[in-house]
This record gives C-alpha cells, structure tokens and sequence, in this order.
C-alpha cells in the first residue's frame, strides 16, 4: 500500500530499501468533462478554449546544486533519454483521456550521476496561449512513484487544488539526502507558457 501525500510532505524513498535500484513515475491528468462546463466544474475553473484536447507534457529537470546548469538535462517528449540514460520517458500523450498513467518516467537511481542532487518533475500545457488552455481544464492530477517489476505503488500524490489560468505545475521531486533519495510533493502552478521558461525558474 503505498503513502498517499499531502502538498508540502516528504517522505524517504530508498531508506531501508537497499534492492530499490529503479523507480517509475506516472503522471496523470484527465480533461474536464465538457458536460460539466457550465455546472460545478465551470464555475470553479472558468472559461477557456475547449475545442481543442489539452495536451499536457510532463518533463523532467535534472539539478545540480538545486540548478538546472545544462539545457541537455531537461528529459521531455523531444529528447525522451538524459545523456547519463538514467531517466527515461515513455513519450507523448496527447490527450489525458483514459484511465492510469499518461506518461511514464523511468528512474535508475543507481546510475543518476552523484552530481545530480535533484530531478523535478513538470507538466505543462502545449501550445497554451494559442488554445487559450490552462490547467482549470484538467481534472484528476497526480504524480505516484512505483516499482518497475511488480507495480507496487510507494506514493502518491494528488494534485487536488484549483490550478485555474494556470499553466504548468511542478508537480514533485525526487533529491537525495544523506546518501538517501527522497520524494517531496510540491504542486505548485505557476503561468509559464512554455518549458523554457519553466527551465529558468531553476537556472
């Protein structure tokens, strides 16, 4: 049974757990339903463009000192391996529709290189201004860290605020601590119309 987390909670991820070598990360999102446009669900998020489907991305910053230092350490649908291949993404979902993980990252713990002390994980929205699209849209988020070989999930987070005319969510981390790798649930929004200018929150 894995830990379910409230924003702002950190909880050990390897301490104890000397066979955990590798982790997965799923990320989900679903769209708000358009028969809710007008009832609960509207009145909360507002308006926006719904012709189109929200096409979320999640991406992975790769720190050092708390720093992205290097645009080569940003794993994302158009670079889906980082050069030291200890993160890995599983591609683009371009809809949020159905149920489980929409995309899927993949974490070798073992071979994160030791400068490495953090890795952020990010959705945001593309293509945002133009669709006039923005996370009051999505329903459902979470980010959950599980075993590769038996699915055994080890957390969850449910990212259940209003994210309303926002635009990407950092959503979690997973840092070491004392030789030991932790996962914090973070799920903060904030209105940055594309990755880059996320990735300048952490330069």
């Amino acid at each position: 049974m894995g830990i379910n987390l409230q924003k702002g909670q950190r909880v050990d991820l390897t301490k104890g757990k000397a066979d955990l070598n590798r982790v997965m990360v799923g990320l989900g999102w679903d769209p708000v339903s358009k028969g809710k446009s007008g009832g609960l669900l509207g009145g909360l998020f507002g308006g926006g463009g719904s012709g189109s489907n929200v096409d979320c991305d999640a991406s992975v910053l790769m720190l050092k000192d708390g720093h992205l230092k290097d645009g080569q350490d940003v794993v994302y649908f158009g670079k889906l391996k980082s050069k030291c291949g200890s993160v890995q993404h599983s591609g683009d979902n371009l809809t949020g529709d159905g149920d489980g993980d929409d995309e899927v990252i993949t974490i070798d713990l073992k071979a994160v290189p030791a400068d490495y002390d953090k890795l952020v994980f990010v959705v945001n929205i593309y293509d945002c201004i133009k669709r006039k699209q923005h996370f009051g849209m999505i329903q459902n988020a979470y980010i959950r860290v599980f075993e590769p070989n038996t699915g055994n999930e080890l957390i969850r987070y449910n990212l259940s605020e209003n994210y309303a005319n926002l635009t990407t969510l950092v959503t979690g981390e997973i840092y070491r601590h004392n030789g030991e790798w932790k996962f914090g649930a973070i799920g903060d929004g904030t209105t940055d119309a594309k990755l880059g200018e996320v990735c300048n929150r952490f330069q």
